[in-house]
């Protein structure tokens, strides 16, 4: 039996998914709530299975909602390339570009990065979106973004380039016994308290990947999204940070010292990731050859 897929109830019902519920979705596709709804029902009709396990004002996907989620990213995003890709045929475009960095650390590595571009390639328009990593890994596979900046490790579907390795530092109070020195091990500071990212910073990964290498139990203090915040922290006593030298030294403290954390195999790497497989444009080349040059010049 041959089924016909309206791609745009594909398009809503992945939007919905992505959302996490038909209202979210709605706002998104500047649609209303039961016109959003329908179109799912009626694909729904049109695969004779059902997509969404409506609870409440929860929705989750079924078995069979599963299999045409992925199948319909693959699909909505491989048109996206072929348009783009005639779109340079055809000369319709100068040059389009959608970047996506993490909370931290994006300014210090990109925006130096991203003037240059811009003075190299003026008729290119960019976009850029700021998220955590997750979801920049989300949306760069739904292919809305040509790049998302990334610590490495990286999932294994992705393709990338570095950026940027850079060793860490431990954040101390000015007055602390370690301040004065210029590299200390992770073991020197096990009886200290951590001052940690918010849940989802990749930074986070880092520092207790090494404490379990090193067997150490870190006792957490504190969280923050804000480095600002995470340096005052630091100042007033409650624990100690770790940040990568090119953020630490932007902001200079006058109540804090930083010390090299002398672990070789805990540093971080910032890459630029793609989709596997996927088109990149003229724009995106360019970007991927000016960060290559960046790169040589910082090691």
């Amino acid at each position: 039996m041959r089924i016909d897929i309206d791609l745009r109830r594909l398009r809503l019902f992945v939007e919905v998914v992505r959302q996490g519920g038909f209202s979210q979705a709605a706002k998104v596709v500047f649609a209303t709530q039961p016109t959003v709804s329908k179109a799912v029902k009626q694909l729904e009709d049109e695969l004779g299975v059902p997509l969404l396990d409506r609870v409440g004002r929860r929705s989750e996907l079924t078995a069979a909602g599963k299999i045409v989620y992925r199948h319909a990213v693959s699909l909505l995003t491989g048109g996206e390339d072929l348009i783009a890709e005639l779109d340079e045929l055809r000369g319709l475009k100068r040059g389009a570009l959608h970047l996506g960095f993490p909370r931290v650390g994006s300014s210090a590595v990109f925006a130096p990065m991203f003037a240059s571009f811009r003075r190299r390639h003026p008729g290119v328009e960019v976009e850029l979106a700021v998220h955590d990593p997750k979801r920049l890994e989300e949306i760069l596979r739904a292919g809305e973004l040509d790049f998302a900046a990334l610590v490495h490790p990286i999932p294994a579907d992705l393709d990338y380039q570095d950026v940027r390795t850079d060793p860490l530092v431990v954040l101390l109070p000015r007055d602390h016994a370690l301040a004065c020195r210029k590299a200390v091990r992770l073991e020197k500071l096990a009886g200290l308290p951590f001052i940690l990212f918010e849940e989802g910073f990749a930074l986070n990964e880092l520092i207790l990947a090494a404490c379990r290498n090193k067997r150490i139990a870190p006792k957490i203090a504190a969280r923050s999204g804000q480095v600002d915040f995470i340096f005052e922290l630091v100042a007033a006593g409650v624990g100690i940070a770790f940040l990568p030298r090119v953020l630490a030294e932007q902001r200079p403290h006058r109540l804090v010292r930083h010390v090299l954390l002398d672990e070789p195999n805990c540093k971080w790497r910032i890459v630029l990731a793609w989709r596997r497989g996927g088109h990149l444009s003229h724009a995106a080349r360019a970007w991927l050859a000016h960060t290559r040059e960046g790169h040589a010049k910082t090691g």
